[in-house]
């Protein structure tokens, strides 16, 4: 497959002014650039209680979203199991001490959420001085870190999530951009992350062939890419993805690839093509230029084998990592899609995993956590087991791994 000419540089959120090697802080799901990279840390391939976990805090309620983390503060957050209070929770990245613990939403008839899933599920964003929490429907709200206090907030955005939601949301320039991929309607929204207030609003315009909302339903979470020198909002969604201007919320292109309940936060690799999948066991690489539907003139390749369905893929080189919910792991080429390896590895994955430079790490929902080394082959540097699974991704604070169990917070390192 040919390389393909396209100026291109991640600059997802706000990972533009932040150095990525080293990296102190974990600012929103799959990291400073969005694709699960931690490069520079130094983490230990052999986890265990007695030796490298510095600190470990219980979480109350129930809760899949993922941690980020600001300097000192490692923000997560949970909700009763029926949805009636959602919270957000602080914990001191040096102590695990809890900072703050606040009520942010009561609710009396929560919708229902599947059982798979969580009424936390969508990670929060976290910049100097501020912190987005987003409940789906039930609201979202930028909280002061250093009060506490909640600066602005919206319970106004209205979508049936039917099952529950899922889609978190990405700092962009002065924005704070999420999807509404609901039974009832979907759209996605640029709110000002200074006042709450919507700066542009676009509906998704999909040809969904059915008017079954189940089928129509997403957990995506976006990432914005620059391409040919202007930056490109990808959402994937139910049946298709779409790339938006995220200036204006503009739709640029379209590509129908089928599938429903898409999780994964889109990649681009070193030829500039994007990955997605469909959330039903399909992934489809996507050359990015031209306008209107794409479909039949840009999709490069696309794989419909031992395709994750909720982990994010990771990237590294030229080889796509993947690790599915029936225990199956496997890896890809990049630019063909063409099979490398696949194997069984036993528990079924959830949390999406991270690559330090030096050591995939991947952790599934039985709390096993592998060390593998990027390869052509499945070469396990590394096994442990710890707390009670894992459905929460990873973050990672310099050489620290933070990392959310169904029950606890942990924080492990190999070097103080």
């Amino acid at each position: 497959m040919h390389a393909l000419n396209i100026a291109y540089s991640v600059v997802i959120s706000i990972a533009l002014t932040i150095p990525i090697a080293g990296q102190e802080n974990w600012p929103e799901f799959r990291g400073p650039t969005g694709d699960g990279h931690a490069l520079g840390a130094d983490l230990p391939v052999e986890i265990a209680e007695s030796a490298n976990v510095k600190w470990k805090t219980p979480i109350h309620g129930l809760g899949w979203s993922s941690p980020v983390v600001w300097k000192n503060q490692v923000w997560v957050t949970t909700a009763t199991e029926d949805g009636k209070q959602m919270f957000g929770v602080c914990v001191d990245l040096n102590t695990g001490i809890v900072l703050f613990d606040k009520l942010i939403h009561e609710n009396d008839s929560p919708s229902f959420r599947h059982p798979t899933n969580s009424y936390a599920s969508c990670t929060p964003a976290i910049e100097e001085g501020r912190v987005y929490l987003h409940f789906g429907s039930y609201g979202t709200s930028c909280l002061n870190t250093e009060t506490g206090e909640i600066v602005w907030q919206r319970t106004d955005l209205e979508c049936d999530h039917f099952r529950g939601p899922g889609s978190s949301p990405i700092l962009f320039d002065d924005k704070l951009i999420v999807a509404f991929d609901g039974f009832d309607q979907q759209y996605v929204v640029a709110l000002d992350k200074k006042t709450g207030k919507t700066l542009w609003k676009t509906a998704r315009e999909i040809e969904y062939g059915t008017d079954n909302g189940d089928w129509k339903k997403a957990y995506c979470t976006g990432a914005v890419f620059k391409i040919n020198g202007d930056p490109v909002l990808i959402y994937p969604s139910a049946k298709a993805t779409i790339a938006y201007d995220p200036r204006t919320g503009k739709p640029i292109w379209t590509v129908y690839h089928d599938g429903m309940n898409a999780s994964a936060r889109p990649l681009m690799t070193e030829d500039g093509l994007v990955i997605v999948t469909n959330g039903m066991g399909r992934m489809d690489a996507i050359r990015p230029e031209g306008t209107g539907d794409i479909t039949q003139t840009s999709v490069i390749w696309t794989l419909s084998k031992n395709v994750s369905r909720r982990p994010s893929p990771i990237l590294v080189g030229n080889r796509i990592y993947m690790f599915n919910d029936k225990g199956i792991a496997s890896c890809v080429d990049a630019a063909t899609g063409s099979p490398v390896w696949q194997e069984r590895m036993g528990g079924s994955f959830a949390a999406s995993p991270i690559f330090d430079g030096k050591h995939l790490f991947v952790f599934d929902e039985e709390g096993d956590i592998y060390a593998l080394e990027p390869a052509d082959k499945l070469i396990e540097a590394g096994k442990s087991k710890l707390g009670d699974g894992f459905k929460a991704s990873p973050a990672v604070a310099g050489n620290r791994l933070i990392l959310r169990s169904i029950s606890d917070l942990y924080c492990v390192s190999a070097t103080e």
